[in-house]
């Protein structure tokens, strides 16, 4: 995947691509962003930012787009991070309950939300995306042996936390 550089607009045809590309590919995209953020509005907000984002670079895009939006994803998650974006906070509770009603599953993304940002960014990226080791490190911009170690961290983390222990054992 490369970015070429060039001033014109997108053409029609691009639009198009994009269009499709958008559509075809949008809900596993917020599953990530989900999973990167562990709030669905926040989810659609990232996702929307990074798709707002590679539209502009759309027709420069060369081979597979979906790595070059994951790498959006992740710095501008990141970015919003380092700024500590707060965005909007609700005033009362929503009536509707999360899709997740297992308990298990609360718990597994309640121990997710506990690891830090980058640990958290190679288990969505390795194991929720199912990306492998090098493509892991290529849209994080790291060594493929820190994705490896950051992995290993974040497994002995997981392993050790509480809620999945009380979780496993009941």
């Amino acid at each position: 995947m490369t970015v070429t550089t060039s001033a014109a607009a997108p053409e029609q045809s691009a639009v198009s691509d994009f269009d499709d590309y958008v559509r075809f590919r949008s809900a596993a995209l917020l599953r990530t962003a989900y999973l990167l953020t562990h709030d669905a509005a926040l989810a659609e907000d990232l996702l929307q930012t990074s798709l707002a984002k590679a539209w502009f670079a759309w027709s420069r895009i060369e081979g597979a787009p979906t790595p070059y939006i994951r790498k959006i994803m992740v710095n501008t998650y990141s970015s919003w991070w380092r700024r500590k974006w707060s965005g909007e906070v609700p005033t009362e509770e929503l009536p509707e309950t999360g899709a997740h009603d297992s308990a298990m599953n609360h718990d597994l993304w309640q121990a997710l939300g506990k690891l830090p940002r980058k640990q958290r960014a190679v288990v969505v990226l390795r194991y929720y995306e199912d990306l492998s080791e090098a493509e892991t490190a290529d849209v994080l911009g790291i060594a493929p042996g820190t994705v490896k170690s950051q992995l290993s961290k974040a497994i002995s983390k997981l392993r050790l936390d509480p809620s999945l222990i009380e979780g496993a054992m009941a």
